[in-house]
């Protein structure tokens, strides 16, 4: 076994620890271990752990990246919410397309995902250079189009911005 499997063995540990929240039970944590164990042996056989570094490497970058995530998280909610309860629904909604700078799959995956969890905006497709989405309105459009999201991801990814 690697170094690069251990890691993320010992992530996807942590992560199904804190999300299941079932410590002791005497059937689950098995099956929970034996989860981890089957994750990164088809991530071995699929080759995805030798084109990722090692998870505990972006530890850092992602206590940077995801708090304003979650931030912007909850500044389009709110703004989201405002359509909602609006008498008058004020909405123009549309495709658009977003030049990006990521180099990775990790990279590209991060951002696409972080612009689905975005309140008003989803990805819709993802290529090399390039990522679709939907935005309800241009204040959501232009959030996205502005480019502070590409570049903490391209941070997040280790590249300079």
């Amino acid at each position: 076994m690697r170094k690069s499997d251990l890691s993320l063995a010992l992530v996807l540990a942590i992560i199904w620890l804190l999300f299941s929240g079932l410590w002791t039970h005497p059937i689950i944590v098995p099956l929970g271990a034996a989860s981890v164990v089957v994750s990164v042996w088809l991530s071995r056989r699929l080759g995805i752990v030798d084109r990722l570094e090692h998870p505990l490497s972006r530890l850092g970058a992602a206590l940077r990246y995801w708090p304003w995530l979650l931030l912007q998280i909850l500044q389009s909610s709110t703004h989201v919410a405002r359509h909602v309860l609006s008498p008058t629904l004020r909405i123009k909604p549309r495709i658009l397309r977003l030049p990006i700078t990521q180099q990775t799959d990790l990279g590209r995956a991060t951002l696409a995902n972080s612009i689905t969890l975005t309140p008003g905006t989803t990805s819709i497709h993802v290529r090399k250079n390039e990522i679709w989405f939907y935005a309800l309105d241009e204040d959501s459009a232009q959030g996205t189009l502005s480019g502070e999201m590409d570049r903490r991801v391209r941070r997040f990814e280790g590249n300079k911005p």
